[in-house]
């Protein structure tokens, strides 16, 4: 099977040339002009668009069995959505309780996820630890493409880590050449607020960023980060909301340490104030965590990745049903947490940050897939407009323009956080593994189309037994390891 992309310009991170792109049997098979063509290839014609690599998600939560329900939109309905929005691979979550085996947790997501419509992947979560749990890592790192593992700060009495979960988890990723990522909000600290609020009688959605203010996620991204540095190991936290946390990250670069940092595209242009709106479900409809904040935090954002600080976008995609978050009613803590964003993500990007000059074109490649490809060690697989690649890609019209609505989308939820914002830059069409699968509106999306993508762990320079020689020396601190892509 062949497809030919034609005359539009070719825009990665690096640079943008006018080319045709040919793809053969999934994969870029050439780049350039005049290309020789195999007979019966289709055709798209790029016109005056550009053509970038496919947006990468690293952060959603498809049919997460959490908070008493499950998630609203499943691997086929939530990657289907993606595909839409120009989004053609998601890095998806494994969260086992307490007791669970992560390697099984494991193996039932892999099922679930074989309906995807979209390439996928897994971070699997650390909630507790054991030797079990020890052994789960290794076999998830060594024989099933797992190269990072999430770690929940929050939720205090399900599936927070505490220190000692820490510490032990990120030493065992660091042998194993693997990335912790971490859920940076004090979940002692969110606990006792949400006891207090609900004391004072303050039950609604309003309770929600009272009991998470930003003071808690700061704090808790510099004890990640701290206890990263103390163990060497690089350290991944997922959707920085403040202007503190961005700042610990930043802190922590200026130093030479290993600290990457997502951002939400929510996060970037919704603030706070959904909170105070009088209608219940549209205040409710917005709980998630952390929680929307004041508008002076989204300058912070937008400036860690204006200078690099912050890499990657993501949307946490996890939505529920107004009847879903209605078990909250009475209880703002028990409002299932989560909104959507998959299909938006890339068209509130362009506008907001190209449309604006926050960011260039390549810069926008940059956020929205390389540097997550580049991270997660699938570059150039993933992330790349390069010969060998995989046929992941999207053309792009900067112009077009249209409205989100919520009557439109095709995500699953009955309400969309940007519902009625006008967007200008959206995918015209959209390629996954040399398919053609959303072009001009019709969404041609396949259930189980999707593949599951390895993630090679990387090769740190410190071997086990030299970890934990070093870590038994009184006061002695593991060095940083420099890292090496496995073969």
């Amino acid at each position: 099977m062949s497809l030919l992309i034609h005359g539009g310009t070719v825009v990665t991170a690096e640079h943008s040339v006018r080319a045709d792109i040919l793809c053969i049997d999934g994969n870029i098979a050439a780049i350039g002009e005049k290309l020789e063509v195999p007979s019966g290839t289709e055709t798209i014609d790029a016109g005056e668009a550009y053509v970038i690599p496919g947006g990468i998600d690293p952060h959603t939560h498809m049919q997460l069995p959490f908070m008493g329900t499950t998630a609203s939109d499943d691997f086929y309905t939530g990657t289907a959505a993606g595909l839409a929005g120009g989004t053609t691979m998601i890095i998806d979550f494994v969260i086992p309780g307490p007791h669970d085996s992560p390697l099984d947790c494991y193996h039932v997501s892999r099922g679930w996820a074989e309906k995807s419509a979209a390439d996928y992947s897994f971070h699997v979560a650390i909630t507790s630890w054991s030797d079990k749990v020890h052994a789960d890592m290794g076999e998830l790192a060594q024989k099933h493409g797992v190269n990072s593992f999430k770690h929940f700060m929050a939720y205090k009495g399900a599936i927070m880590a505490d220190d000692h979960i820490l510490l032990n988890s990120f030493s065992r990723a660091l042998e194993l050449g693997a990335i912790p990522t971490v859920h940076a909000e004090n979940g002692e600290a969110v606990y006792h607020l949400q006891r207090a609020l609900l004391a004072q009688g303050i039950t609604g959605p309003e309770g929600h960023p009272l009991s998470r203010p930003p003071a808690v996620e700061g704090e808790a991204a510099e004890r990640a980060i701290s206890i990263a540095g103390v163990l060497g190991v690089p350290v991944y936290i997922v959707h920085v909301s403040t202007e503190e946390a961005a700042n610990a990250i930043a802190r922590a670069r200026a130093t030479g340490q290993r600290v990457y940092g997502e951002v939400l595209a929510q996060h970037l242009v919704v603030d706070d104030s959904v909170y105070r709106n009088p209608d219940w479900d549209f205040a409710a409809a917005h709980v998630m965590s952390p929680p929307f904040r004041p508008k002076h935090h989204q300058k912070a954002l937008w400036a860690g990745l204006v200078s690099g600080q912050l890499q990657t976008t993501a949307t946490d995609h996890c939505c529920f049903r107004a009847a879903q978050k209605a078990m909250g009613k009475d209880n703002f803590t028990a409002i299932p947490n989560g909104t959507g964003g998959i299909e938006d993500r890339m068209s509130v990007l362009w506008h907001h940050g190209v449309g604006t000059g926050k960011l260039t074109p390549s810069e926008f490649v940059r956020i929205t897939s390389t540097n997550t490809a580049q991270i997660f060690n699938i570059y150039p697989r993933k992330g790349a407009v390069a010969v060998g690649a995989d046929a992941d890609l999207v053309v792009w019209d900067p112009k077009a323009n249209r409205v989100i609505s919520t009557k439109t989308q095709h995500q699953q939820v009955d309400l969309n956080v940007y519902d009625g914002m006008e967007v200008t830059g959206i995918a015209r069409h959209t390629v996954a593994g040399g398919k053609l699968v959303y072009t001009n509106g019709d969404l041609r999306a396949a259930r189980g189309a999707g593949k599951h993508i390895d993630r090679p762990c990387y090769t740190p320079v410190l071997k086990a037994q030299e970890i934990r020689n070093l870590l038994a020396m009184p006061g002695a601190v593991a060095r940083e390891p420099s890292l090496a892509v496995t073969p």
